[in-house]
């Protein structure tokens, strides 16, 4: 009886490497979108808007006004006054130098966006900036 010796396969299986990037691929497929979300606002156009670079020591607040009037930080979920200038307070507490930046939709009331910014003044916060987007010629 002769006995055939079996080579040893050399080749490795990669059908199980492959099987696991095709279920993390569609996992970020599904989360990515998710992390990207945003309050929709259409910033007014300005002739001259100055860029905001990123600054590497301090981090942008940024409260945006929406059509509705309804007010966010960091585009959260819809808060009160009351608790959005308590997160304000807090985080600048944390962050002292950091700039606050109002993103305010063209077609907010402009009473709302001074309301905003009064009360923000006065709880404490000595600068708040406006964002506006470049002015495109058509």
């Amino acid at each position: 009886m002769s006995r055939k010796r079996r080579r040893r396969m050399s080749d490795m299986n990669v059908v199980p490497y492959i099987d696991v990037m095709l279920v993390l691929l569609i996992i970020f497929m599904i989360t990515s979108p998710l992390l990207t979300q945003s309050v929709d606002v259409q910033l007014p156009s300005v002739k001259k808007a100055e860029t905001i670079e990123s600054q590497k020591q301090t981090k942008l607040i940024i409260i945006t006004i929406d059509a509705m009037g309804q007010v966010f930080l960091e585009d959260e979920q819809p808060l009160t006054m009351e608790t959005l200038l308590t997160r304000v307070i807090a985080k600048l507490r944390l962050e002292p130098k950091s700039p606050i930046l109002v993103r305010g939709d063209a077609k907010v009331a402009y009473g709302k966006v001074v309301k905003l910014m009064a009360s923000l003044q006065e709880a404490g916060v000595e600068k708040v900036g406006l964002l506006t987007k470049p002015l495109t010629n058509q």
